[in-house]
C-alpha cells in the first residue's frame, strides 16, 4: 500500500482486509466497504482513493486478493461518499487484444454514482494520439484529472408501500420521453428542477401524464453516458444518451440534487400515480468506441473479456452496433455484469421493465443470432427479471441483424413494419392495404406463430429516432444541417408527405390537411391491436424543424414546447379522448388475435373486412394496387375475455372506415352486423369527436360519406345491443 497523502480531515486508510469476490463493485455493509473487480488477464490491480471532489488522488491500495479472477479487498474505514477509481496493470499488446495501461484511471463497471464527467483530453487514450498506429504506441500520461470517478453510495431508501403498478400488457400505453427534453421548458416547474428526475416527478408532470391517459413512461437512456468528443468539439452534446459509460449509475446531468435517491423518488412518485417506468438500456456497446477510442473502463480492465474481438486480428473489434465495439455477452463474467445491472435497476431502483437497444447484438453467439442464446436463457429463468416488461429493438447493423417477429415468448418488440405500413397507407401509396390490415389487427403473421399475443407488437408511428408526427406530415426531406454532417445523417426513407408544402406554411388548406393526417395517424395507432407507443410531444404537435436525427440537439429543437395555441390544444384533447376510448373498450385492446370466424359457440364473426360498397373483401381485392379505402367490423359481442379482476368482458360493436384516397368515398353500412350505428369520431371534423346528441344514426344500406384522407369510427349504440 502506498500512501500518497493524508485525506482531507482524516488519516489515510490503513486497514485493508481481504474482503470478498462478490458482490462486484463497492458495497457498503454498514461497517465498511467491500471492493471487487473482475479482470481475467490483469497482473496487478490498484484501488485509487480521491478527495471528495475527485480532483486529487490521495492513496493507492493494491488489491492483493484474487478469487476466480476477481480482485478484492475490504476497507473497514471506508464510508459512503468515498470517491475512487482503478488502475489495472498488465500487458499492452493490442495485436493480442490486451490493452492494459496503468496510467489510465478506470471507472468501476459497477459504479453506482459518478463524481465528475469525462473532460476530453488526449491523455484519456491508451496510445499516443497522432501516432500512425495505435498498437505501436503507448501513452504514459495520467488520465485521472480528466476522468469521472465512482462514488460509494448508501443504497437504503424509504420506499414505504411502493408497489409495481403491473399494468397488463393489453392495457399498456407507452409514452417515450427524454428526461431532460420533456421538462426543460416546462414553465410550471421551478427553473432549477427543469430537465431532471425531480422535474419528472413534479406534480405538474404527473398530472399531465395522467390527464393524457398513458400508463407507462419509457425513458430514453438514463445510464450514465458520455458526450462524444466529435460533438463537444462542435459545441454539441449527446442528447439521446446511447453512449453508455456506466450500467449502474443514473446519468448525473438529469439530477438536480446530485443524489441517486432523486431517481428513486421519481419512480416512487410515478408509481403512486399508477404509472409504470420502463428504461431504455444500451448493453450492446459502450462509449469506448473502436480500437481508436479512449480507455475509460472496460477496455483497460480487461479488453479481451469485455469486448467482442476479431478472431483473425484481435487488435480490432467485431462491430454489430455501428458504434465501434460490441459487448462480449458470451463471456460469463460480462453476461453477469449485464444481469447484475438489470437486477439492480429492478430491485434497487424499482423500474418496471426495459427496452433493449439493438437487442440482436445481445443474442449473437459464434457469428450468428441465436434466439435462445445464453442471454435470453438467463433472463427467462431469472425470478426477478422474468416478471418485468421486456421490449426488444429487434435489429442491429450486423449481417442478418433484422429480426422483427423472431424474439422468444415473453418479449415484446418495436414493430417497424407497423410504422412503415401505416405511414405508407396514409401517405397514399398503392398496394398496401393488406399490410395495413395485418398491422392494424396486431401482426399475427409476425407473432402468432411463436405463441405470442398481440401485445408482442409495440406499435408506433414515430419514435425518438426519426421525424416527429408534426414533421412527418410537414416535410418530404430531412433537414439535419444543425447536426454538422452536411445534412446527410439520419434516415432518407421516411415515408413522409408534406401535404404540398415543405415545412411551415400559412396556407389554410395545407394546415387543415396536416391536422387531419395527424389525427388519422393517432386514431389508427390507438385503435390498433397491440401496445401503442406515443412519442412525447406528438399529442401537441411538437416539431424538430425537419430534423429526423436530433441525437445531438440538446436545445429547443429537441425539447418539448409547452406553449399551446388552440390548434395544439385541440390535438391534445383529441389524443386524450382517443386514449379514454381505448381504455373504455376492450375490443381495441384484445388479449388474443382475431380469428375471422364465430367464437365461443356464438353466431357472430369477430372481425369482417369490407369494401366501401358493404361487401366482404375477396382474396383478389387485397392485391389491388388502386385500393385506398376499406372498412373493418369489430365485434364486441364476440369478445369473451376475462379482465384482471376476473370479470367477463363484452363490448359494443364498431365499424372503422378508412379512406386514404384524396376524394370523398361513400361507405355503405353493411347488413347482418347489427341495426343502427352512430358516428363516434371523424378525423375530418373540427374537433374529431362527435357529441352523442349530434351524432346521426345510420341503418343497414345507408351511406356514410367520408372525406378524402380521413378516418371514421361508428359504434353500435348501446341501446341497440
Amino acid at each position: 500500500m502506498n500512501s500518497l497523502s493524508s485525506r482531507a480531515g482524516t488519516e489515510p486508510i490503513s486497514a485493508v482486509w481481504p474482503g470478498r469476490p462478490y458482490p462486484r463493485g463497492a458495497t457498503w455493509d454498514g461497517e465498511g466497504v467491500n471492493f471487487a473487480l473482475f479482470s481475467e488477464h490483469a497482473e496487478r490491480v490498484e484501488l485509487c482513493v480521491f478527495d471528495a471532489d475527485g480532483r486529487r488522488e490521495l492513496q493507492r491500495i493494491e488489491l492483493r486478493e484474487q478469487t476466480d479472477q476477481v480482485w478484492h479487498c475490504y476497507l473497514p474505514q471506508a464510508r459512503p461518499g468515498l470517491v475512487y477509481g482503478y488502475r489495472v496493470h498488465g500487458p499492452y499488446r493490442p495485436e493480442e487484444g490486451l490493452r492494459f495501461n496503468p496510467t489510465k484511471l478506470l471507472l468501476d463497471p459497477y459504479a453506482k454514482a459518478l463524481c465528475g464527467t469525462v473532460r476530453w483530453h488526449n491523455a484519456l487514450f491508451g496510445y499516443v494520439i497522432g501516432h500512425r498506429r495505435e498498437d505501436l504506441s503507448f501513452d504514459r500520461r495520467d488520465s485521472a484529472p480528466f476522468m469521472p470517478k465512482a462514488r460509494v453510495v448508501e443504497t437504503a431508501f424509504s420506499w414505504g408501500d411502493d408497489r409495481r403498478p403491473d399494468v397488463p400488457w393489453n392495457e399498456t400505453v407507452i409514452y417515450e420521453l427524454n428526461v431532460r427534453g420533456f421538462t426543460r421548458q416546462a414553465t410550471g416547474i421551478p427553473e432549477p428542477l427543469r430537465g431532471t428526475y425531480a422535474a419528472l416527478s413534479h406534480q405538474s408532470s404527473i398530472d399531465y401524464l395522467k390527464r393524457l391517459g398513458v400508463t407507462t413512461v419509457e425513458l430514453m437512456p438514463v445510464h450514465a453516458f458520455v458526450d462524444d468528443r466529435r460533438l463537444t468539439d462542435m459545441g454539441l452534446r449527446n442528447f439521446w444518451g446511447y453512449n453508455t459509460l456506466s450500467y449502474f449509475a443514473p446519468e448525473p446531468r438529469y439530477s438536480a440534487s446530485g443524489r441517486v435517491n432523486e431517481f428513486k423518488t421519481m419512480v416512487k412518485a410515478l408509481h403512486s400515480a399508477g404509472l409504470e417506468v420502463v428504461i431504455d438500456v444500451v448493453y450492446n456497446h459502450t462509449s469506448e468506441g473502436s480500437h481508436l477510442g479512449p480507455t475509460l473502463s472496460l477496455r483497460g480492465i480487461d479488453n479481451a473479456a469485455y469486448y467482442r474481438l476479431d478472431a483473425a486480428n484481435p487488435r480490432y473489434y467485431v462491430d454489430f452496433t455501428g458504434c465501434g465495439n460490441t459487448v462480449n455477452l458470451p463471456h460469463p463474467r460480462t453476461l453477469q455484469l449485464v444481469m447484475d445491472s438489470l437486477r439492480y435497476w429492478v430491485e434497487q431502483m424499482h423500474v418496471d421493465g426495459f427496452r433493449f437497444d439493438l437487442a440482436p447484438a445481445l443474442a449473437r453467439a459464434a457469428g450468428g443470432i441465436e434466439s435462445w442464446s445464453g442471454f435470453f436463457d438467463v433472463i427467462r429463468q431469472d425470478p426477478v427479471l422474468n416478471r418485468v416488461k421486456l421490449i426488444a429493438e429487434p435489429w442491429d447493423v450486423g449481417a442478418g441483424g433484422y429480426h422483427v417477429g423472431n424474439f422468444p415468448v415473453g418479449w415484446a418488440e418495436w414493430n417497424d413494419r407497423y410504422r412503415d405500413g401505416m405511414r405508407a397507407y396514409w401517405k397514399g401509396d398503392g398496394g398496401v392495404i393488406g399490410e395495413f390490415a395485418r398491422r392494424l389487427t396486431g401482426s399475427s403473421d409476425l407473432y402468432g406463430r411463436s405463441g405470442r399475443r398481440p401485445h408482442a407488437s409495440i406499435n408506433y408511428i414515430t419514435s425518438h429516432d426519426g421525424f416527429t408526427l408534426e414533421d412527418l406530415v410537414s416535410y418530404n426531406e430531412r433537414h439535419n444541417e444543425a447536426n454538422g454532417e452536411g445534412g446527410m445523417d439520419g434516415h432518407s426513407h421516411n415515408l413522409s408527405w408534406n401535404c404540398g408544402v415543405e415545412g411551415p406554411t400559412d396556407d389554410p388548406a395545407v394546415r387543415a390537411l396536416r391536422t387531419r393526417q395527424q389525427r388519422n395517424f393517432l386514431a389508427t395507432l390507438l385503435l390498433s391491436q397491440g401496445v401503442p407507443m406515443l412519442l412525447a410531444g406528438d399529442e401537441i404537435g411538437r416539431t424538430q424543424q425537419g430534423n429526423n436525427n436530433a441525437y445531438c440537439q440538446d436545445n429547443p429543437i429537441s425539447w418539448v414546447d409547452w406553449e399551446h395555441d388552440d390548434e395544439r390544444s385541440a390535438l391534445f384533447e383529441f389524443t386524450r379522448r382517443l386514449l379514454a376510448l381505448r381504455a373504455a373498450h376492450p375490443v381495441f385492446r384484445r388479449r388474443d388475435f382475431f380469428q375471422g370466424r364465430p367464437l365461443h359457440g356464438g353466431s357472430v364473426t369477430d372481425i369482417l373486412w369490407l369494401r366501401p360498397d358493404g361487401g366482404e373483401m375477396t382474396a383478389q381485392e387485397w392485391e389491388h394496387d388502386h385500393a385506398r379505402s376499406l372498412a373493418v367490423f369489430l365485434s364486441g359481442a364476440a369478445l369473451r375475455e376475462i379482465d384482471r379482476r376476473g370479470r367477463a368482458q363484452g363490448d359494443d360493436d364498431f365499424l372503422l372506415l378508412f379512406n386514404a384516397y384524396e376524394g370523398e368515398v361513400g361507405f355503405v353500412i353493411p347488413a347482418g352486423v347489427g341495426g343502427s350505428w352512430r358516428c363516434v369520431l371523424d378525423t375530418s371534423l373540427g374537433e374529431g369527436f362527435v357529441a352523442p346528441d349530434d351524432a346521426a344514426v345510420y341503418g343497414p344500406g345507408t351511406t356514410y360519406t367520408l372525406t378524402g384522407r380521413a378516418l371514421a369510427l361508428l359504434e353500435h349504440p348501446p341501446a341497440q345491443q
